[in-house]
Parts: structure tokens; C-alpha cells; sequence
């Protein structure tokens, strides 16, 4: 599956968002009380001005590695990493994402029951923790086997690696599950390439073009008749511009 289809695999999930209108101060201030975006309810940027949990920067040139192996660069558009998705996933890292507060972090009272109901034991570890362990792990893999940081390793060694590494294969140790890392990081640079550039990916909004879609736009009215039709609609972002 090359890159475009495996974006447009994805098209159904960035078309079921619910995606918040964008409107200038006045805008905000016209639309009836009962209407009105509250503070809570506005999207959080991407912090600006340096990395905030990806610090090293080493584990940041084996992640865009990676990431640029699964989003490559083509005639399509950018790389994952040309398109901001590290940016996006420290940013994601650093927040609510990163601490799992979503999650139910505590381990069951019977891990064998665990086991045998659900076909594989529950993470305890947050994403956070999950990449800290994981990219540590990757490292010392890549230095015992290559004697290289993996960022060094050429495209066809990545390859062979992420490929054994979705099967399962790959040994980074006791303290990860290659597979659920591989499968966290593929997710995670979809959502990165196909996010709102306000969140630090996406940020030619590459993504959305590849796919046909328009972004946050306010008013789809006067396009509802127009089904399966090229609308040529520039997307929109919800990064304020006045």
C-alpha cells in the first residue's frame, strides 16, 4: 500500500471529526450567548519554542527515522518530519495524551484473568513512558547489532527492521512490546500528518490536500448539493489569522 492509499484509508476517520467552526474575536462575539465557544472549549495549540519531552536528540533523529519510513517523501507531498509530525507527537506527549488520562493505568486484580479474556495483557505504561522506554530500547538495539545510532541505519535496514518489528520480531527487551510500539507509532504519525497544523503537524496541511479535505471551514451549505464533485477547496487550518 503506498502512501496515498493508506491515507485515504483514513479519510472516513478525518471526516467523522467534529470539527470546531472558525470564527474571528467579532465573530465569537456576534453568534448568540447559547452558541458561543467557551475558553474550554477552543483547541489547544502546539507549544512553540523548543521540544518539551522528545529532548534528546538522538531519540528525536531515530523517531523522524522511522516516521519518515512510513510517511515517505514523494510526489505526493513532504515527509512525516518535513510535515511537522515530531513536533506534533512531543507536543501530544506533553499533554493528556502523553499522561494516559484517558487510560485505566491500574493493573487488574488477576492478571491470568487479563490474559485469557482479552488475548493480551493491559498496557499500565502511559504513551509517554511508552515511547521514553521504547526509543531507549530502539537505541541500544540499533548500537548492539549496527554499532550505529538507528538514524544512520539506510532505508532498506529501517525497512527490514519496522517490518519484523509489525510481525512481532524484533526484540528490544522485556519492557517493550515491539509490536504495540510499532503500531502506537504508525497511529500516532497518521494523526500527525492528517491533524489541524494548529496541533504542530500537518503544517502545509499536506495531508488534507492528498485526501480533499477542506479543513475547518464554518459554512458547508452552499456545497451540500454538490456531491461527487471536485470543489478545488483550499483547506483552512484553525491557526488564527487576524
Amino acid at each position: 500500500m503506498n502512501r496515498r492509499e493508506a491515507l485515504f484509508s483514513l479519510s472516513s476517520l478525518v471526516a467523522t471529526l467534529t470539527v470546531l467552526p472558525k470564527l474571528s474575536a467579532k465573530e465569537i462575539h456576534d453568534v448568540p450567548l447559547e452558541t458561543q465557544l467557551t475558553k474550554d472549549m477552543l483547541p489547544v495549540p502546539a507549544l512553540q519554542g523548543g521540544y518539551q519531552v522528545l529532548t534528546n536528540e538522538t531519540d528525536r533523529k531515530n523517531l523522524a527515522a522511522i516516521f519518515d519510513r512510513l510517511i515517505p517523501a514523494d510526489d505526493h507531498g513532504p515527509s512525516a518530519s518535513e510535515e511537522g509530525c515530531i513536533e506534533f507527537i512531543d507536543s501530544q506527549l506533553a499533554g493528556d495524551y502523553g499522561a494516559g488520562s484517558s487510560l485505566y493505568l491500574v493493573g487488574p486484580l488477576r492478571p491470568e484473568n487479563e490474559e485469557k479474556l482479552m488475548g493480551s495483557p493491559q498496557f499500565l505504561s502511559s504513551p509517554r513512558e511508552r515511547y521514553m522506554t521504547g526509543l531507549k530500547a530502539l537505541e541500544a538495539w540499533s548500537q548492539t547489532h549496527h554499532h550505529v545510532s538507528f538514524f544512520s541505519l539506510n532505508a532498506d535496514q529501517i525497512d527490514a527492521f519496522l517490518t519484523e518489528m509489525e510481525a512481532g520480531k524484533i526484540n528490544l527487551g522485556a519492557d517493550v512490546n515491539s509490536q504495540a510500539f510499532f503500531e502506537l507509532m504508525l497511529q500516532n504519525v497518521r494523526e500527525g500528518y492528517l491533524s489541524d497544523p494548529l496541533y504542530g503537524g500537518n503544517k502545509t496541511m499536506a495531508g488534507w490536500k492528498m485526501i480533499g479535505f477542506p479543513g475547518a471551514r464554518y459554512d458547508y451549505r452552499q456545497y451540500i448539493d454538490r456531491r461527487g464533485e471536485d470543489l478545488k477547496l483550499i483547506p483552512v487550518s484553525l491557526i488564527p489569522n487576524d
